[in-house]
C-alpha cells in the first residue's frame, strides 16, 4: 500500500501560491491580543469555540513547542513516544497516520521503526515546524481526507483532550483503519498514587505554566494543564473504542501515571 493510494495530494505549507496574505503564511502573525485572550481564561472552551482556540493556540506556540516539551518533561516525552510506536506491532512499511502530529516527533519514531507515516494536523504553524520529512496534510482529524480502511495504523500524541468530540474521533479512526490495523493513542494522565498525584498537580498546575511563560506563551501553558479535565476515565474511553469497532483494547499508565496510552486493533 502506497501513501499516494490513500490520500489526496499533499500541499507543502512552504510552497508559494497558496496565499499572498502574510498572516496566512505565518499563523503566529495573526495572533492578536484578543485572540491570545481566547485561551487565557479560567473556564475551558467547548464545541466549535474549542476547535478554534486550540488551532490558534498551537499556531502561536509551534516555534518553541519541542523545547518546552523537553524541558517540562525532563526528556521523558521521548521515551513515551517510543513506547507508543512500539505498541503498534505492524509489518514494516505499514502506512501510519500520525494525527495532531505537531512538529513530527512521532513521525520520526515511526520512520525509525520502519513505518511510512503521514503527518496530519489542524495547526499550520505546527506543520511548518515539522522537520520529520513525512508527507504533511492540514486537516481536522475529526474529518480525515482518507478513504475507508485505507491505512494500517494510527498514532496520536497528547491531543485527545483537545478534541471537540472524542467518540466521533474514535469512529473516524475505525473508518480509516483497515481490519487488523492498530491504534496507539498517548495523552497525559492522572496518577493513581495520591503522593505522585499531589506532586504532579503542583508541578503541572504551577511550575509548567511558569516554564511556558519563560520559554514560550504563559497563557497556553496555563490552559494545557487545565485541559486534562476534558478526558473521561480510562474505562469510559475503552468502552468508546469498543463501541467504535476496536477489539483487544487496553489502557496503560506510563511513568507512574504521568501519561496514559490507549491501544487497540480494528475488528
Amino acid at each position: 500500500m502506497r501513501p499516494a493510494d490513500t490520500v489526496a495530494p499533499v500541499t507543502d505549507p512552504y510552497l508559494p501560491g497558496e496565499s499572498s496574505d502574510p498572516a496566512a503564511r505565518d499563523p503566529t502573525a495573526a495572533v492578536t491580543d484578543h485572540v491570545r485572550r481566547s485561551w487565557d481564561r479560567e473556564t475551558l472552551p467547548r464545541g466549535d469555540e474549542k476547535r478554534q482556540v486550540v488551532q490558534q493556540m498551537f499556531d502561536a506556540i509551534a516555534g518553541r513547542y519541542d523545547l518546552v516539551n523537553r524541558v517540562m518533561t525532563f526528556g521523558l516525552d521521548i521515551r513515551w513516544r517510543r513506547h507508543t510506536v512500539a505498541e503498534l506491532h505492524l509489518e514494516p512499511a505499514s502506512v501510519v497516520l500520525d494525527l495532531a502530529s505537531g512538529t513530527g516527533d512521532l513521525c520520526v519514531n515511526l520512520m525509525r521503526a520502519g513505518y511510512r507515516p503521514i503527518s496530519i494536523d489542524l495547526s499550520l504553524g505546527m506543520l511548518k515546524a515539522d522537520r520529520s520529512g513525512a508527507p504533511r496534510v492540514q486537516a481536522d482529524i475529526l474529518r480525515l481526507p482518507i478513504g475507508p480502511a485505507a491505512v494500517d495504523g494510527v498514532t496520536c500524541g497528547f491531543a485527545l483532550r483537545n478534541l471537540v468530540e472524542l467518540e466521533a474521533f474514535f469512529a473516524e479512526l475505525a473508518r480509516v483503519v483497515r481490519p487488523g490495523g492498530r491504534i496507539a493513542l498517548l495523552d497525559v494522565g492522572i496518577p493513581s498514587n495520591p503522593v505522585i498525584r499531589w506532586g504532579n498537580g503542583i508541578y503541572f498546575g504551577k511550575v509548567v505554566p511558569r516554564i511556558g511563560a519563560l520559554l514560550s506563551d504563559g497563557a497556553a501553558y496555563r490552559y494545557l494543564p487545565k485541559s486534562v479535565s476534558y478526558l473521561p476515565p480510562p474505562a469510559a474511553m475503552l468502552a468508546m473504542l469498543n463501541d467504535a469497532g476496536f477489539v483487544h483494547v487496553s489502557h496503560h499508565f506510563l511513568s507512574g501515571g504521568l501519561t496514559q496510552l490507549l491501544v487497540g486493533t480494528r475488528a
